[in-house]
């Protein structure tokens, strides 16, 4: 096997193969780094050498990664974006600009738990929150690439060999059935009435309705959905639109129940909701996400 000494890695290469390999197009990216195109062409057929495998597949004028080509820019992406952080986190002065807070959550989690975390954070002028959604994995990635400062999630992860996550549970909900109104001096009664409304569940890929399971198991009961969803967002609009009896953390309806759209008919023992903070070890961490870290 070969053998590549890390000090004789041109970055500088690496930075001009990471460009090509984001546009796709030698000649507009020989345009962006202000250089011919064949010297660019010249430099990347250098780092080849250096690192014993071909990164790109010409096809004409196209370009395509090859396997290695799609591993070296999972390194690249490392490498450059940590350099912006870098830059980002040392630079001072009045005339610093506005610290931007990364922030990605899962799909599955509650809108009303991510407004309430981020709450502190929102009279904060010279702070800028860049949102996004994704499944965990998706996240997971951005997060490997320096591409996020921060993952809420209503799942754990584990820390290996490869990557150093730092998950933290931040909080823990109850989970409630939840319904319209009911008549005066009629109460929900559970587990008997669940055959009788129309039940609206989590996805079977949701810790609730795994948790939901084990408990109509252990009281021998079969609870058969009406709706399955996975979305919380599109289970709360159920739940306030469909005539339906929801399972969900008290949190997703928090305003329904405050005005009385909905009921809260009873809390489920042993049923709860985790939320979990995922960060990464880092050299820089920005003030802002400690401060929310800390609430």
């Amino acid at each position: 096997m070969r053998t590549i000494d890390l000090k004789r890695l041109n970055f500088h290469h690496l930075h001009y193969f990471w460009v090509v390999a984001k546009d796709g197009n030698l000649t507009r990216a020989a345009g962006q780094l202000h250089i011919s195109q064949s010297a660019l062409s010249s430099q990347i057929r250098r780092l080849e050498d250096q690192l014993g495998h071909a990164l790109f597949d010409r096809e004409g004028r196209a370009l395509r990664l090859t396997e290695v080509g799609h591993v070296v820019l999972g390194y690249a992406e490392g490498i450059f974006n940590l350099g912006r952080e870098l830059i980002s986190s040392v630079s001072g002065g009045e005339g610093q600009a506005s610290q931007q807070l990364r922030i990605g959550a899962v799909a599955t989690l509650s809108r009303n738990f991510l407004e309430n975390f981020l709450r502190p954070a929102f009279d904060d002028t010279q702070l800028l929150l860049a949102l996004e959604s994704a499944s965990l994995e998706e996240l997971l990635e951005r997060m490997r690439v320096h591409k996020l400062d921060l993952i809420l999630s209503n799942r754990p992860v584990v820390p290996d060999m490869q990557h150093s996550w730092r998950c933290k549970r931040i909080a823990r909900q109850p989970v409630c059935l939840v319904g319209p109104p009911m008549k005066r001096n009629r109460k929900f009664r559970f587990p008997d009435d669940l055959p009788t409304v129309k039940l609206l569940l989590p996805g079977r890929s949701s810790d609730i309705r795994t948790q939901f399971e084990l408990l109509c198991e252990d009281l021998s009961i079969t609870a058969r959905p009406y709706a399955e969803v996975d979305d919380m967002a599109m289970l709360r609009l159920l739940a306030r639109d469909s005539g339906g009896v929801a399972l969900v953390p008290e949190v997703v309806v928090q305003d329904e129940l405050k005005s009385g759209v909905l009921q809260k008919y009873c809390e489920l023992p042993k049923v709860v909701e985790n939320f979990y903070s995922i960060t990464t070890e880092r050299q820089f961490q920005p003030s802002a996400l400690k401060r929310l870290l800390a609430g």
